[in-house]
């Protein structure tokens, strides 16, 4: 009963959605290109699809060494990204050209995945973390698609929540074929909304088994070289609410060391203009990357491109990770641990809880109370070259420690097809 009210108030819900998403077209025109695919119109396939649905941009960066993966093992079998939003599917163009296809995902209407489902006639599904569509996933299973959750995550809030609606949530879950699980407390959680245990394993995240591509590698060398040795710190995927603290922090370095350059690469686009705006009423010298300034002369430079994160942060001296001075839950904090420098993150990170747990117990990341305190460490870490670089390591060697998730993956995904 839960399910059939679930799909009648999204079908009620479908018309204002396409208007908000008309709205807010007006500002990124991306938005309304190939509308069509939410509603699951879609170019037909043939041959095997192995769907891979990734709802954003850290999902898609995550789903990229399994998908690079899954094509060295069987080249000829077609595969799928899907995203929700616009950025997750240009970071999905930009890692992997014309070697995949791509598609906005189906709302979750009945009728919207019907006609997806229809159309691509995928062998496998595979969801990245914790995405779950009771629509996308019951159909998929009705039509024998395999189900696999994938790097699988489960906060006790979000357990709690889910055991609320227990009724139409556990009929899901039972419908899910194979859940790989960050961390034994993430595969205990999706035991009680109803994952049946015999196929739920413990993988750990493949997150760890993070991919620098040498083409990022050489540009973040020659990004670098253009600085000149001037100290760099970024703050990374950085959200509403955290901007005037970062310049605030930045102004307080820039006292000590005054050749310092802020990288500020903001998590959405539409964030892009009120940032740059922030920067010049402080008086900071802005320099932007989508108008190709030089950030020699610049005090901030702002990342407003798309897919440059993980170059970013291999330039950079240190990192703060956003979304974590507010209440977002953070963001990844293992791609700029990849590069071996000294990560900071504010006091909410419940997001990547098991991530932050590993890091923390081995010293490779700090998490600090408030701007200020992010400034006192970034302070002293620019006057000593030595501490920055052995706080880096500590970073490196637990992502080295971690990996072998994607293996196990990869593994269990073709064990079952």
């Amino acid at each position: 009963m839960l399910q059939f009210i679930y799909s009648q108030l999204i079908r009620l819900l479908l018309p204002f959605i396409l208007v908000r998403l008309w709205w807010n077209g007006r500002n990124a025109p991306e938005l309304r290109r190939n509308w069509q695919q939410r509603l699951g119109i879609v170019s037909r396939a043939d041959g095997p699809v192995v769907w891979v649905h990734a709802v954003s941009v850290g999902e898609t960066i995550a789903a990229a060494p399994m998908v690079r993966r899954l094509l060295a093992r069987n080249p000829d079998i077609t595969i799928l990204m899907t995203a929700m939003t616009d950025t997750g599917l240009a970071q999905a163009r930009k890692m992997f050209g014309d070697q995949v296809r791509y598609s906005y995902a189906p709302y979750d209407t009945p009728g919207s995945i019907r006609r997806f489902l229809a159309r691509v006639r995928p062998s496998i599904l595979v969801i990245m973390e914790t995405e779950i569509w009771p629509n996308m996933i019951r159909q998929s299973r009705a039509r024998g698609v395999p189900v696999f959750l994938i790097n699988a995550r489960m906060s006790e809030r979000s357990a709690r929540g889910y055991e609320r609606v227990k009724s139409l949530a556990a009929p899901i879950m039972k419908s899910i074929s194979w859940v790989a699980a960050q961390a034994e407390k993430d595969a205990e959680r999706l035991r009680r909304i109803g994952v049946a245990g015999d196929k739920v394993d413990v993988t750990g995240s493949v997150k760890f088994d993070v991919d620098i591509p040498e083409a990022v590698r050489l540009a973040s060398e020659t990004f670098k070289a253009a600085l000149a040795g001037r100290p760099v710190w970024i703050a990374g995927s950085t959200h509403s609410g955290e901007d005037a603290q970062l310049i605030a922090a930045h102004e307080r370095i820039l006292a000590v060391h005054p050749r310092t350059l802020l990288i500020i690469v903001p998590r959405h686009p539409e964030r892009f203009e009120p940032v740059a705006e922030k920067v010049e009423k402080a008086g900071l010298l802005l320099a932007r990357r989508s108008l190709g300034a030089s950030p020699q002369g610049a005090q901030v430079y702002l990342g407003d491109t798309m897919g440059e994160l993980m170059m970013f942060y291999g330039a950079s001296d240190v990192a703060f990770v956003g979304g974590s001075l507010i209440e977002r839950g953070g963001h990844n904090p293992l791609e700029p641990a990849a590069w071996g420098i000294p990560v900071f993150s504010g006091p909410h990170i419940f997001n990547f809880e098991t991530i932050y747990q590993r890091l923390l117990d081995d010293s490779g990341v700090k998490l600090v109370k408030d701007s200020d305190e992010l400034a006192d460490h970034i302070i002293r870490l620019f006057s000593d070259e030595t501490e920055r670089q052995i706080i880096g390591a500590r970073a490196l060697a637990v992502v080295e420690r971690n990996r072998g998730a994607l293996d196990k993956v990869v593994d269990g995904i073709v064990a079952r097809v």
